[in-house]
């Protein structure tokens, strides 16, 4: 599945797409920082996700897919996204964007790759996945590197924030649900207990009963 796509000029996001629930922001941004300017195609490795991009001409074409998807349908995704990118107004070159402020092109490209995003995700088109396979086939510095390698001890605090909240939330439901049962473990006890002594007063009284009658009041002194 791809969850965020986006064109970038440099570091400013221009326009984006986010499919998932789960907020990358910060993770994107990173990868952002982290890419040479020079034209290059990379996939970044962090968890079960995977940033793939390209950058060419002082744009980036990025998009985050889980691990399983693989490299050959994001890096369709992302060609056909340069495409349609390079066939709008005033996209020959960086400089067309040097005065536009980030988000700039959300309005007029983003619904643009929201729509890229949800055919890869339900119907890719067959063809671009070849086309996507070939390419990568003939180059050979389309690398897979772990972000790990590339973030400082700072960058990766930062980065595993998300994932921290994540997980807090996780064993705050845990520690509610472990609440919950721990009170329905004591009441179940408790119940146990008075319906043991119910057994125990009614045996006292039918063994007393044989003796005492009934009423407990004929026993012989």
């Amino acid at each position: 599945m791809q969850i965020h796509a986006l064109v970038a000029r440099g570091q400013v996001i221009l326009a984006e797409h986010q499919a998932g629930k789960r907020d990358f922001s910060q993770a994107v941004q990173t990868i952002l920082s982290k890419i040479p300017p020079n034209n290059s195609k990379l996939t970044y490795a962090w968890e079960q996700y995977n940033f793939h991009y390209i950058s060419e001409g002082g744009f980036t074409f990025l998009v985050m897919a889980d691990e399983s998807v693989g490299r050959r349908m994001p890096f369709a995704f992302l060609t056909e996204l340069q495409r349609k990118f390079t066939a709008t107004p005033s996209s020959s070159s960086s400089t067309s964007y040097d005065d536009t402020p980030a988000h700039g092109l959300q309005g007029t490209f983003g619904p643009v790759i929201a729509s890229l995003v949800h055919t890869y995700n339900t119907a890719p088109p067959s063809d671009e996945l070849a086309r996507a396979q070939t390419e990568l086939n003939q180059v050979k510095n389309v690398m897979v590197q772990n972000v790990e390698q590339i973030l400082s001890r700072g960058e990766r605090i930062e980065l595993l924030v998300d994932k921290t909240d994540v997980i807090a939330g996780q064993a705050t439901a845990f520690r509610r649900g472990a609440r919950t049962v721990r009170r329905q473990m004591w009441w179940k006890n408790t119940k146990v207990v008075i319906l043991c002594m119910i057994f125990a007063l009614l045996f006292f009284w039918v063994l007393a009963a044989q003796f005492c009658g009934p009423t407990l009041t004929q026993c012989s002194i």
